[in-house]
């Protein structure tokens, strides 16, 4: 600027140098000039002093030197201006940049970026494209000042639109009319967007990635207008540094997701580890369990503790069931079927999934593993209350082994204590009967009293399952210090007690239960010594064919239970205790008040239950004898003139007489 302000006037009219005519004149207007420079004044300005010159009627010279000045100072305004513009443009991309560094977010550096663009430009509307490796071509990613929902959305096919020129050139392109230049090719989908937006002049720039084409930054008018090469390079400019803040922040989002991803594979590995860990622990846990002889109590208690939840496991073989949970309650439920038997079906299909597959199966809020051997389950674990991983279905497949192992173990024992039991018992029923020292050493082995009196009971169950009819008796015998086998197809148990009829029926009722049907047994004893056992196991099995020959299927019976068919099988008759059975209400009636109705009821079947003879053979009056009858069904039962009664009380009369007389009957 100071070369052109100090430029020689020589050449012009009248022009002598500052000494001669007009020099002083000249260096006034040059001052003037200054002035309007340095005040900024608006270029109508300028043309003032050259105006006054020649409305003062100055010499023709001096005002073409002010005009020649006034030229000058109007190039140098506006090479001023032109700096003064692209001062303020590099601050604001020096700003535009600076902002950009601090930008995390990618979504907020490209929205910034394009409203730096429509702000720098002051244009209608600014918007930015990337290009789509998968599909090709680009796609809008961002705008400021759009209104327009199809433009905010448009894609641009590989070459198509000015757009599509400016990505597969890698060059800027500038139309003042988008839809009168031939320069690129036009789409309809293209030029519907523009047309709705309204779009008219359009510039457009690249965006280049380390030396990559990634998408392009627009500038556009909704009316025709000349974008300077300025405007250009300052688009550019605004490109380069919108390229490396994107490249920027692609790099935080990729550390980011990098970061997340590393943070979700932590956790994930904490999780695992945690897992191995428990499953470590739970390995252990079972391994020592085995090692100590634990059962199946402790696998519950060790699974509950290990994975949580509550725990139940169903011995298929016992038909018992075990529950366990996380505070250490254990608690056994009684004999009898399947929870799932009866219930819940599909828990019973996971049951079944579970034995065809050997894993663990899910079923609603339930975890189910099959504790078997081969094809034969033995047992069921049910998980329910907690989520499993892969790993800790492992341990809960692991607890289901190791439950069958026990299980396994258990009944290996038991069939060998069973036939231990049931030759002992074989022995001491046997004729003739085995050293009596011998056997009870034996019975001591298997904590058995041969000493203490025991009850011989002998069951049949011809519709029940024989396995577990043996199983029952092999858990009853155990459970209760005796002694269990077979003879014949049928069980035998001889168990401690006295009272042969209360512990037949409770024999009874157990078996019944596990094999779900009717059990018929006989009950003989007690026994004293081992000697007294054939005894009684013959006294027992011949109740039990007299229930048969009765009919009376699942009913027990003793010999005292069976009226005077017991007093006919019984080794040692009880002739006074039949007669009391039969007659004591009668009996203590007549000792009580002094009536007759024993000699009534042994009159009326000796005229053969007819009345009238009766009360001829009793002396009395027909109707008398009739209400001692109704007295006698009032004290013996309204059924004592059915057969089988009749019979037995007729017998009972006889004997009471044969015992009145002092006959000795071998009763005790």
């Amino acid at each position: 600027m100071e070369r052109e302000l100090n430029t020689p006037t020589s050449g012009l009219p009248g022009d002598v140098g500052p000494a001669g005519p007009g020099g002083a004149a000249d260096q006034d207007g040059q001052a003037l000039f200054l002035d309007l420079l340095l005040r900024d004044a608006p270029a109508v300005e300028y043309e003032r002093p050259v105006l006054r010159a020649r409305a003062n009627g100055e010499d023709p010279e001096v005002v073409a030197a002010l005009e020649a000045t006034k030229l000058t100072a109007l190039r140098v305004r506006s090479v001023m201006r032109d700096r003064q513009r692209r001062e303020s443009e590099l601050g604001a991309l020096f700003e535009t940049a600076n902002d950009l560094a601090g930008m995390r977010s990618l979504d907020q550096v490209l929205r910034a970026i394009v409203e730096r663009a429509r702000n720098l430009l002051r244009t209608d509307i600014a918007y930015l494209t990337l290009s789509d490796p998968e599909a090709g071509g680009t796609y809008m990613r961002m705008t400021s000042g759009s209104v327009s929902a199809s433009f905010q959305r448009l894609r641009l096919a590989h070459g198509k639109g000015l757009g599509g020129l400016v990505a597969t050139t890698a060059l800027p392109y500038v139309t003042a009319n988008y839809f009168a230049d031939p320069r690129f090719e036009h789409a309809e989908n293209i030029d519907h967007a523009v047309r709705e937006e309204g779009l008219v002049a359009i510039l457009g720039v690249p965006l280049k990635m380390n030396g990559r084409d990634v998408g392009v930054l627009f500038a556009a008018n909704r009316r025709e207008r000349p974008f300077a090469h300025s405007e250009v390079a300052l688009l550019s400019s605004l490109a380069t540094h919108a390229a490396i803040a994107i490249d920027s922040a692609n790099l935080i989002d990729d550390t980011r997701r990098a970061l997340d991803e590393l943070h979700t594979v932590n956790e994930r590995l904490q999780r695992h580890t945690a897992s191995v860990e428990r499953s470590a622990a739970a390995h252990d846990r079972l391994t020592d369990l085995v090692l100590r002889g634990g059962g199946v109590r402790e696998v519950a208690a060790a699974v509950a503790e290990v994975l949580g939840g509550t725990v139940l496991i169903h011995d298929a073989t016992s038909e018992e069931s075990v529950t366990a949970t996380p505070q250490g309650v254990v608690e056994r439920t009684a004999r009898g079927g399947a929870p799932w038997d009866s219930g819940n079906g599909d828990l019973a299909e996971a049951v079944r999934t579970s034995l065809a597959s050997g894993r663990a199966v899910r079923s609603g809020g339930a975890w189910v593993a099959s504790a078997a051997a081969g094809n034969e389950p033995l047992g069921t674990l049910v998980l329910r209350g907690v989520e499993l991983d892969s790993t800790d279905q492992r341990v809960l497949e692991r607890a289901a082994m190791v439950t069958a192992l026990l299980l396994l173990m258990r009944r290996s024992v038991s069939e060998t204590e069973h036939r231990v039991r049931g030759d002992l018992l074989d022995e001491l029923l046997e004729v003739p009967a085995r050293d009596p020292a011998s056997l009870r050493q034996r019975a001591a082995l298997l904590r058995a009293d041969l000493e203490a009196p025991h009850v011989l009971v002998v069951a049949e169950a011809p519709g029940g399952d024989p396995g577990r009819l043996r199983s029952a008796a092999t858990h009853v015998a155990e459970t209760t210090g005796g002694l269990a086998g077979s003879r014949s197809g049928r069980l035998v148990l001889a168990l401690p007690g006295t009272d042969a009829s209360a512990v037949g029926r409770r024999v009874a009722d157990e078996l019944s239960a596990a094999v779900n049907g009717p059990v018929t047994a006989g009950a003989g004893g007690p026994t004293n010594g081992p000697e007294a056992f054939r005894e009684a196991f013959a006294e027992a099995s011949r109740c039990l064919q007299t229930l048969r020959a009765l009919g009376r299927e699942g009913d027990v019976a003793t010999t005292g239970d069976l009226g005077f068919s017991g007093l006919l099988l019984s080794q040692e008759r009880d002739v006074p205790g039949f007669v009391s059975a039969a007659l004591g209400p009668l009996l203590e009636y007549d000792a009580r008040r002094g009536t007759l109705l024993v000699e009534t009821l042994r009159a009326y079947f000796a005229a053969g239950g007819n009345l009238s003879r009766a009360k001829d053979e009793l002396h009395i009056h027909v109707n008398t004898v009739a209400q001692r009858l109704e007295r006698i069904g009032q004290l013996i039962g309204a059924d004592w003139q059915h057969p089988d009664r009749a019979l037995e009380l007729q017998l009972a009369l006889h004997l009471h007489g044969l015992l009145d007389r002092g006959v000795d009957l071998g009763g005790s």
